[in-house]
């Protein structure tokens, strides 16, 4: 639902700056489009579990922590 693409979206973007990366920064570490990145982070994308797969990985946390409390 809307409300957890926003609450992952929230997630994201707390361990992103947590870890003082751009959007750009990370886009470049996950390989994936910075826009996409804000798109995530707006919770106006929906991304695959491989794209979640590849942010998570460079933040260097796990999936669950990205989606902790989405659908709930």
């Amino acid at each position: 639902s809307d409300l957890s693409l926003k609450v992952l979206g929230r997630n994201l973007r707390r361990q992103r700056e947590k870890q003082e990366l751009t959007q750009e920064k990370l886009g470049e570490l996950a390989e994936l489009d910075p826009t996409y990145i804000s798109g995530i982070e707006r919770g106006i994308r929906n991304p695959s579990v491989l794209s979640l797969l590849r942010i998570a990985r460079a933040l260097g946390v796990t999936v669950a922590r990205l989606v902790e409390g989405v659908g709930e």
